[in-house]
């Protein structure tokens, strides 16, 4: 392995953790639905791998095909760009549709009182709600496809830094150091979100969310929301 294999290397290490790190979006949406919808902790680790999968394999498939055509760095960089506008509004919009499906049933548990008169004047009154009045399957099939919508907007999720790191070694004809220098980067970028998902879905399971728990779903669906206004607006 050449210095500069190494030099890059180290760097992909170091860029893949840190660029994981500061992008809550890499964790946050599992963390949330994790909770809201009772993940197991295995569960939530290979929903989260797959995701990381999905959003490092578009970037090296992107960056690795456009080196092979000689496509310039600006112009691979662009395209990247382009999918992180896309990813952002699918966060944005996923998160809308799961606040307002997660309001709307919020409103139909809400309990309410029906008084009822009898002949002879008797009256009764009793509570209910109209969760199983006006269930529709479809209206919770955002929930059930959750993980597949996940995956797809990680899927368009782009690996900016990739990009630069990876072409060094391509204009050097090296195409071993730029399959190493993916993997590492590949490697990092999802063993980094799956401790950060994990470290959070154990420490959150030490405590009691019991206040909270009606509301998990509606704090899923708002923080989603939150990171695709980030990932657009600050560019996190």
């Amino acid at each position: 392995m050449t210095d500069s294999i190494t030099i890059l290397s180290a760097t992909a290490v170091s860029i893949g953790f840190i660029h994981t790190i500061l992008g809550p979006d890499h964790y946050l949406p599992f963390i949330v639905l994790s909770q809201a919808k009772k993940w197991t902790t295995r569960k939530t680790m290979f929903i989260t791998f797959l995701c990381g999968v999905g959003h490092v394999l578009g970037s090296v498939i992107i960056g690795l095909v456009g080196i092979a055509v000689g496509i310039s760095v600006n112009k691979l960089v662009a395209v990247e760009s382009f999918r992180g506008n896309i990813a952002a509004w699918l966060f944005i919009a996923f998160g809308l549709v799961y606040m307002a499906i997660s309001i709307r049933n919020l409103v139909r548990k809400r309990k309410h009182t029906h008084s009822h008169f009898h002949i002879g004047g008797e009256k009764h009154a009793h509570e209910h709600d109209h969760m199983k009045e006006h269930t529709h399957i479809h209206a919770n099939d955002i929930v059930k496809t959750t993980p597949w919508i996940l995956f797809l907007i990680f899927v368009f999720g782009p690996c900016e830094p990739l990009i630069p790191i990876v072409m060094y070694p391509a204009a050097q004809n090296n195409i071993p150091g730029a399959v190493l220098v993916s993997l590492l980067f590949s490697a990092v970028t999802i063993a980094t979100m799956m401790a950060v998902v994990l470290v959070f879905k154990l420490g959150l399971s030490k405590i009691n969310l019991r206040p909270v728990e009606r509301y998990a779903n509606l704090i899923a669906g708002t923080m989603i929301f939150l990171s695709g206004l980030a990932i657009q607006f600050l560019g996190l």
